[in-house]
């Protein structure tokens, strides 16, 4: 852990080892604005007329990794993340805390611990309920990607309809996903929605993801997310524990927590385990995934 300035803001925190680096915004936030290989690109998109602004009184996407309670809904998602966090060397890992928000008493806290060799990065979110009455939500990461390239997400295994009388998995749409757009690939195995800069409506859809993972591929990198997956949990919008959403700005990789009633005084927590890799290619279809991709996630070893 080293203080840094980073792109306008003075006070921020850098991990690193000898494969990858990450800053930790501590004038806004809590956010993870920047990962990436050791002196290469950022995975994460980044909105450079919004770098190094503080103090806004409206919500700012920045960029880089944030984290949200859901479901989605206006003003509570919109909570403005304009001011300072305390960040906490916790030696093995760092803690990041967000003042309480104005308006639904929850605390946000993130504690991020850097593999001390390995291109790995674990991220718990964590949710705490500072009101006075109970309040139900679902902790929610979001990564707000770099542009070009395509989220992958796994579905639950595939069978025949022999014996299969009853849906086994949850798809959920929005009103504005539109299932003919080119961007998406629905195969059998996985679903996969490019990045496109030049396209003029987003697109989003989520599913229940037994599997635990989800990816981003782009340029040869593969970014993947694990995550504990609770069998027989309520998960929001209608049972999805991986979203994707994109629009000509960027592409997002999310991953949720089950629905939770969160008692006064009480918190809940999300894990992600972030893996980077390179020389992943650029999947097109289910067999690229399961040639390319797959190997490299099973390989991937949550700690």
């Amino acid at each position: 852990m080293e203080k840094a300035a980073y792109k306008g803001w003075a006070n921020c925190v850098r991990l690193a080892n000898r494969a990858v680096e990450l800053m930790i915004t501590a004038d806004v936030g809590p956010r993870i604005i920047r990962f990436g290989f050791a002196g290469g690109e950022n995975e994460f998109r980044e909105y450079p007329q919004m770098l190094g602004r503080t103090g806004d009184k409206e919500w700012l996407i920045y960029g880089g990794h944030r984290l949200w309670h859901a479901p989605e809904a206006v003003p509570r998602s919109y909570v403005p993340d304009n001011g300072q966090v305390s960040v906490e060397d916790k030696g093995r890992f760092v803690r990041v805390v967000q003042p309480v928000e104005a308006g639904t008493g929850i605390q946000k806290e993130l504690d991020v611990a850097l593999s001390a060799k390995e291109a790995h990065v674990k991220v718990t979110h964590r949710l705490r309920n500072t009101g006075a009455w109970p309040v139900e939500l679902a902790p929610w990461a979001l990564s707000v990607m770099e542009q070009g390239g395509r989220a992958v997400i796994p579905l639950p295994p595939r069978g025949s309809n022999t014996g299969n009388m009853l849906p086994t998995s949850v798809l959920s749409l929005w009103a504005y996903t539109d299932m003919s757009d080119p961007r998406w690939t629905w195969g059998e195995k996985y679903i996969m929605l490019r990045q496109d800069p030049q396209a003029k409506k987003p697109q989003k859809a989520g599913a229940a993801t037994p599997d635990g993972w989800a990816g981003y591929a782009r340029g040869g990198h593969l970014f993947v997310k694990k995550f504990a997956y609770q069998e027989g949990a309520s998960y929001p919008d209608f049972g999805c524990s991986v979203e994707t959403f994109t629009n000509a700005d960027m592409i997002e990789l999310e991953t949720l927590g089950p629905l939770t009633t969160l008692a006064p005084g009480a918190a809940v927590e999300h894990v992600e385990d972030w893996f980077l890799f390179d020389g992943a290619g650029e999947p097109r279809n289910d067999a690229d995934i399961d040639r390319n991709i797959l190997p490299r996630v099973r390989a991937a070893r949550v700690e």
